[in-house]
């Protein structure tokens, strides 16, 4: 796990804020991520806003002849932001499937899973033995969705205790001090938080669900969706897509045709 200090933080947020136009602005593509939330979205080493998300869109901005503005956002305002004018879209591991008729999407440009990630001494190797035990989530999560959907209601219901924390990074010291047992959570953000330490944790190989990633806009707002998409299926086309997706995952993650 990225160990971000403080500083950087305050730097990189000062920074977006200060290049953020008003979502609505032509000339300006206002993005909504959480800065918490790697590889997706985060501070960088050097206190800048990076990730894979943060990247594609700013490729996108730039093809569009607009001015990429990044801003961060608490994921419990996600909605408000959006429908107040804040931001144009949201743009950050943003599972689509359960919220169809909550937004104007683009295309699903990824497959994500939700798995478990717990210590690997922790003698839990599925999803029954996390009865009894404390499990964690980020709140409003692709993984708290799961969770809590009818469709888990038993495993939910066995669980020692069930908690939500603001951030994943809140999350894995958690688990690492053995606050809690286990992390839901999404299958690109394990992999990229435990690169480096797969000896002291596990990924259980049994998942709680399979989604998929796409762009939110504003419920009706076909208009910037089908720019965006257009651009990012140039991006497909062109090889540039799967570069990014090189450089944060190894391999090329693009489910669009």
């Amino acid at each position: 796990m990225k160990k971000i200090a403080a500083t950087a933080v305050i730097i990189g947020m000062a920074v977006s804020m200060a290049a953020c136009g008003k979502s609505g602005d032509k000339g300006t593509f206002t993005v909504g991520f959480d800065q918490d939330f790697p590889p997706f979205g985060y501070v960088g080493d050097d206190g800048e806003f990076t990730g894979f998300d943060i990247e594609m869109a700013t490729e996108c901005a730039k093809r569009m002849g607009k001015e990429v503005a990044l801003q961060p956002i608490d994921w419990d305002a996600k909605d408000m932001e959006l429908e107040s004018g804040t931001i144009d879209c949201i743009w950050n591991g943003f599972t689509m499937n359960g919220r169809e008729d909550q937004y104007t999407w683009s295309d699903s440009y990824m497959d994500n899973t939700q798995v478990v990630i717990v210590k690997s001494d922790s003698g839990i190797s599925s999803l029954a033995d996390l009865s009894g035990k404390i499990v964690e989530v980020q709140k409003e999560s692709s993984a708290q969705s799961a969770l809590e959907d009818e469709d888990h209601a038993e495993l939910l219901a066995s669980f020692g205790d069930y908690l939500q924390v603001g951030e994943y990074n809140t999350a894995f010291m958690d688990l690492e001090s053995g606050a809690v047992d286990a992390i839901a959570i999404d299958i690109g953000v394990a992999n990229f938080q435990l690169e480096g330490k797969e000896a002291d944790y596990t990924i259980l190989d049994e998942v709680i669900s399979s989604e998929q990633y796409a762009i939110g806009f504003l419920k009706g707002n076909e208009e910037l969706r089908d720019e965006v998409q257009s651009t990012l299926m140039e991006m497909v086309d062109d090889g540039t897509f799967a570069e990014i997706s090189e450089k944060y995952f190894g391999y090329d993650v693009c489910t669009l045709k």
